[in-house]
């Protein structure tokens, strides 16, 4: 397992100077931020640019205010040709995928007014019809689409890892994939480690923060028995730092690399 970490975690004003200081720092990768209007396609020329100078870009996860369950016809279109720019630019690059959740922030079941304006069956028609969509463009990028589960409190679709992992084999489609996300996990999961051994055959992608949202080892989760669980699950892909910070980056995030390396070293 390596370790990756978001874009805007980084100083710098090129993905090289970025780079740079990644490398300094612990991380084997950057995961790239897809925000809409097709940027990350404009992009391409800086990302093969980067991609020359050595810089590793394996992934990209989705940052737009709509997705692909959007309850709006015409926002979950633009979601859907959205995500294909992503994982087609992601082909491009000979990387692993793009994660997007089902929604973030549209609806909560714990919040007033409590009841959605989809039904259930209604929202997994929704997901399935994207989700195969997307899929087949991934198959033809030679990439995965990894469908992230968030917490109930920021969708009401997708919650858990078996859910995730039920929609994927839904689609009947290998390029459909779960991305795992330690924070929300920690929500959500009666047993984490349980939940990664059971759909351990859809676990494309993790991502780590930890229980407050700030980089790994500012929470309270206990980081080596799930390092150990994805070692002995056969996990070989990156760990994601998709967080916030406790403090200065140069300080929390070599501080988080160092304690994360120390668990995958006792792990193997």
């Amino acid at each position: 397992m390596r370790l990756a970490v978001q874009e805007q975690l980084l100083p710098g004003t090129t993905l090289q100077a970025k780079w740079d200081v990644a490398l300094a720092w612990g991380f084997d990768a950057i995961e790239l931020r897809g925000a809409g209007g097709h940027t990350l396609r404009r992009r391409l020329p800086e990302l093969r640019a980067a991609q020359r100078d050595g810089v590793v870009m394996p992934t990209v996860c989705v940052d737009m205010d709509h997705f692909i369950g959007d309850f709006d016809p015409g926002r979950r279109a633009d979601a859907l040709a959205n995500m294909a720019t992503q994982l087609a630019v992601v082909g491009a690059l000979g990387g692993v995928g793009a994660v997007t959740p089902a929604s973030w922030g549209m609806f909560s079941r714990r919040l007033p007014p409590f009841i959605p304006p989809r039904s259930a069956e209604g929202d997994r028609e929704v997901l399935l019809e994207a989700l195969c969509r997307l899929g087949e463009v991934a198959a033809r990028e030679g990439v995965l689409l990894l469908l992230e589960p968030l917490n109930r409190y920021e969708d009401h679709m997708v919650n858990t890892l078996a859910q995730a992992a039920e929609l994927a084999r839904a689609t009947g489609l290998a390029a459909v994939q779960v991305c795992a996300d330690t924070y929300h996990m920690n929500i959500e999961e009666a047993d984490p480690l349980a939940a990664l051994r059971e759909d351990a055959d859809r676990l494309g992608h993790v991502q780590v923060s930890d229980s407050n949202r700030l980089e790994p080892g500012a929470g309270h989760l206990d980081w080596a028995p799930l390092l150990r669980c994805l070692e002995a699950i056969g996990y070989g892909g990156h760990l994601a730092f998709e967080c916030r910070l406790s403090g200065d980056p140069a300080r929390v995030l070599p501080r988080a690399t160092a304690m994360l390396r120390s668990a995958l070293r006792a792990a193997a």
